[in-house]
């Protein structure tokens, strides 16, 4: 049986992934701090097959020791970070502590233990303003915040850990991630939410005010534009990134996005068009260190993994409908 190791497995989009990696018949461990991640994904996926959880965390080597004293994963999904752009700019020092030194404490271990093929879960945020559009991998990296700065940090470790210590890595460089699991099982949980769509679905179903905290940007109608990609195509890249990486010794960098740019406003509107509401609108703080518009040129992955986003904005609408349907306010609650 195929192993792989997901650390964040218990947040919102490492779960995904571990729900397709248990379908696919993978023996699958989780690691995870539970700080940002939920315990519940544990108990809703252990059915789905041969699924393990070691709580501890990257930023504690001892931690990672112990992981690794019974791991015989043959890969390595890290999907564990702080991802919060607004914070990054209050808080860059956890930044830096949790997404940096968390991350080479793992690829140490990694190294003492002859494990040396990683999927590393990135964000376009490292293009930082765009200089064209769409953007492919070749576009120049100026990240805006620390956020961002942080997974470029790491990137920039792998690369030299390929070099030196023979690494093979994907880096997958993610757009603006959106929707549930289709039967409202597993979902984005975190409070206070960060995500345009997930807050739009939850002001459109009354179950919590929606507050406009996007700046005023250059752009047609003012507000921002992003790429919303559905996070079960994501799970999918990332099983296709895997299968790549097992036949494939180079490494490879590649873009997971629609290909299209939807504003802030759209996502209202589309919200509103697909659930039959209008939704009240308050304004929230302004949230920093963000920047016009970013939409991904995607061909890399399509040539590459043969992958192709299956899910529309509606889709992940409804999907978000189901979920909130179930867990109005996240897990437990």
């Amino acid at each position: 049986m195929n192993s792989i190791l997901i650390t964040g497995g218990l947040g919102y989009i490492g779960s995904h992934a571990v729900k397709l990696f248990l379908e696919k018949g993978f023996k699958v461990t989780i690691f995870d701090n539970a700080i940002n991640g939920f315990k519940e994904v544990y108990k809703i996926l252990k059915p789905y097959g041969d699924l393990t959880l070691v709580e501890g965390d990257l930023r504690n080597p001892e931690d990672i020791q112990k992981l690794f004293s019974n791991n015989k994963s043959d890969a390595v999904l890290h999907y564990a970070s702080l991802a919060l752009v607004n914070e990054s700019m209050e808080k860059p020092e956890e930044y830096f502590r949790n997404n940096v030194i968390g991350s080479l404490n793992l690829f140490e271990e990694m190294r003492k233990n002859n494990l040396k093929k990683i999927v590393f879960s990135s964000t376009c945020a490292v293009y930082g303003n765009t200089k064209y559009l769409p953007v492919d991998e070749n576009h120049p990296l100026e990240p805006t915040n620390p956020y961002a700065e942080s997974k470029l940090m790491v990137e920039n470790i792998l690369k030299w850990y390929s070099e030196i210590h023979g690494f093979n890595y994907i880096i997958l460089r993610y757009f603006n991630v959106c929707g549930a699991n289709k039967e409202g099982m597993i979902g984005y949980s975190k409070k206070p939410s960060s995500h345009l769509m997930e807050n739009t679905v939850r002001g459109a179903l009354g179950i919590a005010p929606f507050k406009l905290s996007c700046p005023e940007v250059d752009t047609p109608d003012k507000t921002p534009i992003r790429d919303y990609v559905n996070v079960n195509d994501l799970a999918e890249a990332h099983f296709l990134a895997y299968e790549y990486l097992m036949k494939n010794e180079e490494n490879q960098i590649i873009n997971l996005g629609t290909g299209t740019g939807n504003s802030v406003n759209e996502i209202i509107s589309k919200v509103e068009e697909v659930l039959k509401v209008e939704i009240p609108k308050e304004k929230g703080e302004t949230r920093k260190g963000e920047y016009a518009a970013i939409y991904a040129d995607n061909k890399k992955a399509k040539e590459l993994l043969g992958w192709e986003p299956k899910r529309s904005l509606e889709d992940s609408i409804l999907s978000l409908k189901e979920w909130y349907g179930k867990y109005p306010n996240g897990y437990g609650e």
